[in-house]
């Protein structure tokens, strides 16, 4: 009965988190990975609080417990990553962590605590690529809001296209615009190692956290605080081993700087592996190749990370190549790996035809993912004890998982001045510093 009675909280913390921007579809190994990670009552706890950032006021409301008690219940749940707490307005604010970015990486980057990395990751391994419902679920439906986009090598751009560069789009330029930082361990890298399938010489620690991440992560012991040059060094590196630079997938306030390769990153897997080519979004730039400079050393196809490069077979070849790389253009990321590697400067980045989106905040990042993936109503109407909040949730979520409607919303006419109405409920209570985030 006992073992019933805990497999039915962990279903509900299941529902909890997959009402998040991530989906996370139940089966036996999410409900393996949330018995592993949580205790029963951290999940008690967790699927009584609001959705969104709370003080531990509204949280000790919500699940009914003591306040001092409930601080050393969300403080160990900080410590394992299992819940984020930022720091505004002279307190702390909670809120749960979704599988990725969060659950998953902060696991796999933790210090504390019994440390059991290789089972973790053979449990995220399992439910991440067991079968592809997780990306699916996230991914099928032609979303356009990734976690990560992709920042471009600056020095693969091509120089007619370099003054319209936005410091956004640069890796140097964001981290001269940070004050904090912090180096931790790769999650996707420590995961393939300790399940046998990291095939790269890359160092496991490379995850640069920014800003206030990097305070949360060193706060946690999840990261170690570094300088400014030292974040800067670790770009460089990362040039020189040809990886591939992704970030938050915002442009004001990025909290952190990925360093990818094809075969650990498990975003980039869901492009090359599981065949979702929006599981990351690109850089708004795309990779150009003049033939005419072009050897056909196939060093290009070989670099890319995700085998968007195909040498097609030249027929009467007048010359000693036998081959031309193809870009697919479909799939390309705009990384600008592949020409890093050609020494004949017939690879470039050139600009994309079609703008790509990219959401101005974290706010909302997570408004227009959420709205794709059919869980807005429960960042618009978080509070669990509310009897409106729960009949809000179903009516509003019910239209709004109506095709049209999300189509709608997240056109280009509509988008803008439907994220400014939610930012104006935000502002009216009080909350304006959610917006900036």
């Amino acid at each position: 009965m006992a073992h019933i009675i805990a497999k039915d909280i962990y279903r509900k913390l299941g529902k909890k988190i997959d009402g998040l921007s991530t989906r996370v579809p139940w089966n036996q190994a999410l409900y393996e990975i949330l018995k592993e990670l949580y205790t029963p009552q951290e999940a008690e706890v967790l699927v009584r609080m609001p959705y969104g950032l709370s003080s531990l006021e509204q949280v000790a409301r919500c699940t009914k417990q003591d306040q001092a008690a409930l601080r050393d219940i969300l403080e160990t749940l900080c410590d394992k990553g299992l819940i984020f707490d930022v720091w505004v307005k002279d307190q702390y604010w909670y809120t749960l962590a979704p599988l990725a970015v969060g659950i998953f990486e902060m696991t796999m980057m933790r210090t504390k605590g019994e440390l059991k990395y290789a089972e973790w990751a053979r449990l995220f391994h399992e439910y991440m690529h067991g079968d592809h419902a997780f990306y699916a679920a996230n991914f099928a439906h032609g979303e356009k809001v990734s976690i990560l986009r992709v920042l471009p090598h600056e020095e693969a751009i091509d120089e007619t296209a370099h003054v319209e560069i936005l410091d956004y789009e640069k890796a140097t330029a964001i981290i001269e615009d940070a004050k904090k930082f912090a180096i931790g361990l790769c999650s996707c890298r420590h995961e393939k190692l300790h399940i046998g399938e990291k095939s790269c010489n890359v160092p496991l620690e490379t995850c640069s956290s920014i800003g206030p991440n990097a305070g949360i992560l060193i706060r946690h012991g999840m990261a170690r605080e570094v300088s400014r040059s030292e974040m800067l060094e670790n770009i460089a590196r990362s040039k020189e081993l040809k990886l591939v630079l992704t970030a938050d997938n915002v442009q004001k306030n990025v909290g952190f700087i990925c360093h990818c390769c094809g075969c650990c990153c498990n975003l980039l897997l869901g492009v090359s592996r599981h065949g979702y080519p929006n599981a990351i979004v690109t850089s708004t730039y795309i990779s150009y190749i003049e033939e005419e400079k072009c050897t056909g050393c196939e060093k290009c196809a070989t670099a890319c990370p995700i085998h968007a490069i195909e040498m097609v077979p030249i027929v009467n070849h007048p010359t000693k190549k036998l081959k031309n790389p193809r870009v697919d253009e479909s799939i390309c990321l705009g990384c600008g790996v592949c020409a890093l590697v050609c020494h004949k400067d017939a690879v470039r980045l050139v600009k994309r035809k079609q703008r790509v989106l990219h959401p101005e905040t974290t706010f909302e990042r997570i408004i227009l993912a959420s709205l794709e993936r059919g869980t807005l109503q429960n960042q618009l109407f978080s509070d669990p004890l509310s009897i409106s909040h729960k009949f809000m949730r179903g009516f509003i979520g019910g239209f709004l998982r109506l095709p049209p409607v999300k189509q709608m919303l997240m056109s280009d006419l509509l988008r803008s001045r439907f994220l400014t109405a939610l930012k104006s409920g935000v502002q009216k209570q009080e909350k304006d510093w959610l917006t900036e985030m």
